[in-house]
């Protein structure tokens, strides 16, 4: 009796670390367990090579250098999921600065200075939508044009000039730090974001329309999914967080040139393919877009810690990119293959 105890508990912790094998295992096979596993290995290697990378002190100044792309990453997050794309982020931020600089060389203070900014972004982000909804012309269309039309006029009045005065307390959405802490605004600022997010895609009605819209946008129409509308507010919120990246951004730097942040919007983008969106909609999480904004910011951290130059950045990303392109497509096909071989051994 004694011994068929035994054996029937040594059964039961067989078959429970087969479950919890099974889980890790299924949850190294979703692209967040590969990040993850990603992330450990450069934190490995990095602390390794130098002393200075998980300086905590460090770590958190090194957040300055990617937090506003993280911001401007989150709208595109439920563009891309829809199946849209928009590449006029960073021509809408070199606006909104421009119109914050000139509201605030004619006396605007603070307040009014980010006001400007975040109206100017969503009246982008709006015009933006308008001939993509309205017009039905193809959104990399419209939005490669106003790219141009945006960054030309700062470009076209500021010329080589640069507004470089603001109001003293302006400095603080930059450069701040939480009270007491070394800790920036911008971090916390992103975190909460990221949290709103996250519960609008994955509790709310609206992010399962994301995803219905971006895996058919003609039979979400035919389920009653306002699909245009939700397209609308898509492209208006990626407006209104490119003024509010502006903010951030002229905040920290003081300055408003009309090359300000040339070639973030494809940095964004980036990220949040590297994040596991799928390029083509319907699939992907905030999860995996915040894992690949931390990977990505840290790796050109470690990166820059050891001097390799910019190039070598700039290739190790691309990397990631196909990488992230390249696996959820092999992991698919895998599966399909082992379904595939398992039906015909029923059958």
């Amino acid at each position: 009796m004694e011994i068929d105890k035994t054996l029937a508990s040594s059964d039961r912790l067989v078959d429970e670390n087969k479950r919890l094998i099974s889980k890790i295992g299924s949850l190294l096979a979703r692209w967040e367990g590969i990040l993850v596993l990603i992330i450990i290995g450069m934190v490995i290697v990095f602390s390794n090579i130098t002393p200075y990378f998980l300086d905590y002190f460090n770590l958190m100044n090194a957040t300055f250098t990617f937090m506003e792309k993280a911001v401007l990453a989150l709208p595109i997050i439920f563009i891309i999921l829809s199946g849209d794309i928009d590449i006029s982020g960073a021509a809408i931020i070199a606006l909104s600065s421009f119109s914050m600089g000139f509201a605030s060389s004619h006396g605007a203070g603070t307040a009014q200075v980010v006001i400007t900014g975040l109206a100017v972004g969503a009246l982008a982000g709006a015009f933006n939508a308008v001939f993509i909804i309205n017009f039905g012309i193809p959104a990399i269309a419209v939005t490669l044009a106003t790219q141009s039309f945006f960054r030309g006029i700062s470009q076209a009045i500021l010329e080589d000039q640069a507004y470089t005065h603001y109001p003293e307390s302006f400095s603080y959405f930059g450069q701040g730090y939480i009270p007491g802490t070394i800790i920036p605004f911008e971090l916390i600022f992103f975190l909460v974001l990221a949290g709103i997010f996250a519960y609008v895609l994955h509790f709310t009605s609206y992010g399962r329309k994301l995803y219905a819209i971006g895996n058919s946008a003609t039979a979400a129409r035919f389920s009653g999914v306002p699909v245009n509308r939700i397209r609308f507010t898509n492209f208006v919120l990626h407006g209104l967080f490119a003024g509010i990246v502006a903010v951030l951004l002229t905040s920290r730097i003081g300055s408003t040139r009309p090359n300000i942040a040339n070639g973030w919007e494809l940095e964004a983008i980036t990220l949040v393919v590297l994040g596991g969106v799928s390029i083509t909609g319907g699939k992907g999480s905030i999860v995996g877009v915040i894992l690949s904004i931390f990977l990505i910011g840290y790796l050109k951290f470690g990166m820059g810690l050891i001097n390799l130059s910019a190039k070598v950045m700039i290739i190790t990303t691309g990397f990631l990119l196909i990488t992230a392109v390249l696996i959820p497509v092999i992991i698919d096909a895998v599966g399909r293959r082992n379904k595939l071989k398992m039906q015909r051994r029923r059958g």
